[in-house]
């Protein structure tokens, strides 16, 4: 299996990055007229060397000031750094501006190249490389190799092929297994091709005919044909230079900045917590300052929001929440770089902790409980917080969106959590999580607001489920509240009748004067029989208020002594029993077909009548219309 390892170069204009490493590969990475034309390079160039298991793709990135952000746009996928420094000029600002970046990075892994050393004398040489590795030290290249080359002469070349592939052999490969991320650098078409996008791999594995998804757009698009090192491949894994060639989309639609992923998984952002450092040599930075945010080959304006202070002093380091301009694709432990909105410099960058942050208020400790986890880099504490922090309910999906976590990851962290009491799974399907101590919290409002329903409504024998659900638990998810009620019924705190729910061994108690309310409302409607007087006539005769009244017309219906059949009309359960007794009887006698006039005539009901006990009777399924008239079932 072959080893990808990219190699990017860094250093001021000029300085030879662009000739070292056609000396090293054989190929001049500059690809536009006009560098050529000018001797410099203004994009992002790319060569490729191979070693038995090892192939370096090296990322030639632009020297000259007004070329950094594209510089930035190479520089993410970096695994070594090859620091250039001419001999005849030694170190210039943009070798101190591009080293800052490659530190703010967490670029591990370097090699110092001095060039130009055939038109220094030795003693010269050796002055640089006495300033250079006095540059570098207390970073991560401290003791790294400084070697002499010239690309002119080919002298120290071989030697720096040498330290680079030890040095990649030092390199942990990138995580081929995991969800496909591939930053946009170029997009063009190519005639008999399309459209072609490059970038590198920085996760995960591609094949041929695998759909993607592209970044903020959500577009999906099918994977063509791949190329790496001018050679058409039918997989491109993680670490590799990749030439994706996509079908369905225009070259003129996709940019630099834009990420091909694997579809249906991640979300864009506006809003990331991160923890930033600001440079030694920067100004303090304000907060609610803007800047130039760079993640990956993108590059947007951001709004720092520093976490608990007014300012960052220079070379500090700070919780902050950058909200952007326009949407990335980010996620936790992704490394940016922050630039000065003007004059363009370099001040600072971080780690991405949250990439689908919230708005955070003053004082939000759980809050702050999620950016402890996420710096901490558990997994169970991080999926605890995220549980914590969303009341609403966790699905699985959201889940790997947060986190960037395999499916496998997320659902073992999952199980550890649940074994340990720490989060509920209230749903297997879609999988759904809420925290433990949320959870709870839940149980004991539902008790809460059934005790305050029951106070208020000493004649209502339960509040409807999604009543309840309005009043307590209006911010969860469905599948939360069904159950907690589950988990209370379990518990023998509530029962649940139909859409009713209610404290446990409650039971309605009546006052004498609401009992002889209640026995009047069942004579009257007794009495009519299958004439019954209108439910208001027969409520304000009552002895008490309306509202009582209403309830204990309702405390009636639900024990079924009263029948209610629309709004306007309820007859008692008697009259019912002898409207079925009187079907069977005709039925017997004149068989099933019953016209409207025969019911009215069976009954010794009018019209106003008749209509709706005929719906009510349809309803229960005792008849059947056909046309006009009935059929007796």
């Amino acid at each position: 299996m072959v080893k990808h390892i990219i190699v990017g170069t860094a250093g001021h204009i000029d300085h030879g990055k662009s000739a070292l490493v056609e000396a090293l590969t054989g190929t001049h990475p500059d690809r536009l007229e006009e560098e050529k034309r000018r001797g410099i390079t203004i994009d992002l160039g790319f060569a490729f060397l191979d070693f038995a298991d090892v192939r370096l793709g090296f990322v030639d990135v632009p020297g000259h000031e007004r070329f950094v952000r594209n510089m930035l746009a190479g520089a993410g996928g970096i695994d070594v750094v090859l620091l250039v420094v001419a001999a005849d000029e030694s170190i210039k600002p943009q070798t101190r501006e591009h080293f800052d970046i490659c530190r703010l990075l967490g670029i591990k892994r370097g090699i110092v190249a001095v060039t130009k050393m055939d038109l220094v004398a030795p003693d010269v040489l050796g002055l640089v490389k006495l300033e250079v590795e006095e540059f570098v030290r207390g970073s991560f290249l401290e003791g790294a190799p400084i070697l002499g080359v010239s690309a002119k002469t080919g002298a120290g070349i071989e030697e720096l092929k040498r330290e680079l592939i030890e040095g990649a052999a030092t390199v942990l490969g990138r995580d081929a297994s995991r969800h496909v991320r591939l930053p946009i650098d170029r997009a063009f078409a190519m005639k008999g091709f399309g459209t072609v996008v490059t970038g590198t791999l920085i996760s995960g594995t591609l094949r041929t005919g695998d759909e993607v998804e592209l970044f903020p757009t959500g577009r999906r698009l099918r994977v063509r044909g791949l190329h790496s090192g001018g050679h058409a491949e039918s997989k491109a894994e993680a670490g590799q230079r990749t030439a994706v060639n996509l079908a369905d989309i225009e070259a003129g639609e996709i940019e630099r900045g834009m990420v091909l992923a694997t579809p249906g998984i991640f979300q864009s952002t506006k809003r990331i917590d991160a923890r930033m450092t600001l440079l030694p040599s920067a100004r303090a930075l304000k907060n609610q300052t803007r800047v130039h945010f760079h993640h990956g080959t993108a590059e947007t304006v951001a709004s720092v929001s520093l976490q608990g202070q007014g300012a960052l002093v220079a070379g500090q380091t700070a919780l902050a929440q950058l909200r952007l301009d326009d949407e990335i694709l980010a996620l936790p432990g992704d490394r940016f770089i922050l630039r000065q909105f003007s004059p363009l410099v370099t001040i600072g960058g971080g780690v991405v902790l949250d990439a689908l942050a919230s708005r955070h208020k003053k004082a939000d400790a759980r809050a702050a409980r999620l950016l402890d986890a996420w710096e901490g880099g558990k997994r169970d504490e991080i999926l605890a917080a995220l549980a914590l922090e969303d009341v609403r309910g966790l699905e699985l999906a959201r889940i790997i969106a947060r986190t960037g976590w395999l499916e496998g990851e997320a659902r073992a962290t999952i199980q550890e959590l649940a074994k340990a009491k720490r989060i509920r799974v209230v749903s297997e399907h879609p999988l759904m999580v809420v925290s433990a101590e949320g959870f709870d919290r839940l149980l004991r409002d539902i008790e809460q607001e059934l005790g305050e329903f029951h106070k208020q409504n000493p004649l209502v024998q339960g509040i409807a489920k999604e009543r309840l659900r309005g009043r307590v638990a209006a911010k969860v998810r469905p599948e939360v509240f069904r159950t907690a009620l589950d988990e209370l019924a379990a518990q023998q705190k509530i029962v649940i009748a139909g859409d009713l729910v209610q404290r446990a061994g409650r039971e309605i108690a009546l006052s004498a004067e609401e009992s002889r309310a209640k026995e009047q409302i069942a004579q009257e409607f007794e009495r009519a029989g299958l004439t019954a007087p209108a439910v208001n006539e027969v409520l304000g005769k009552l002895p008490v208020d309306t509202r009582r009244a209403q309830k204990l017309l309702q405390i009636l219906i639900r024990e079924k002594t009263l029948v209610k059949v629309n709004e306007e009309l309820v007859f008692h359960q008697s009259a019912v029993e002898r409207l079925r007794a009187l079907l069977a009887s005709y039925k017997k006698k004149n068989g099933e077909r019953l016209p409207i006039a025969a019911f009215k005539e069976l009954t010794q009901v009018t019209r106003k009548y008749a209509i709706p006990l005929l719906e009510y009777l349809d309803r229960e399924r005792l008849t059947r219309r056909v046309g006009n008239e009935r059929v007796i079932l």
